[in-house]
């Protein structure tokens, strides 16, 4: 969590504050296992009024856990041959002209038949083919 924090670039005050959030989740998370050290970044992130131990444990926002495009694998006869993006929950109708279209995939599909299509919802395309 703390790598991608450093990636992070504050270039205003709206970044300044998601990091400022950010940190002050981490101190809270750590707070059980190191309370001293995080206890100190806690008056450094600015909290000199009030304690640590009395702040409430952080919570999910499940809607920040919703995924609006995800990764199917597309493989042809078990060989990975692409990676597209789709919309979660997509059915057979919409991934199999995607994955037979798709740029990595159709060069291994063109000019055969297709013998099976294999769809596992929101995690791969297998298409069988043969020539």
């Amino acid at each position: 969590m703390s790598k991608a924090i450093s990636k992070f670039e504050a270039s205003g005050p709206a970044s300044r504050a998601v990091l400022q959030e950010n940190w002050e989740a981490i101190a809270l998370l750590l707070n059980p296992i190191t309370p001293h050290t995080c206890h100190a970044l806690w008056q450094l992130l600015g909290h000199t009024e009030t304690l640590l131990q009395d702040q409430p444990f952080p919570k999910a926002d499940p809607q920040a856990l919703v995924k609006d495009q995800i990764t199917v694998v597309v493989q042809v006869n078990g060989k990975l041959r692409g990676k597209p993006e789709v919309a979660p929950g997509s059915t057979g109708d919409i991934l199999r002209p995607l994955a037979q279209s798709h740029p990595d995939v159709a060069p291994f599909t063109e000019g055969k038949s297709v013998r099976k299509f294999i769809v596992v919802p929101d995690k791969l395309v297998n298409i069988v083919v043969t020539d």
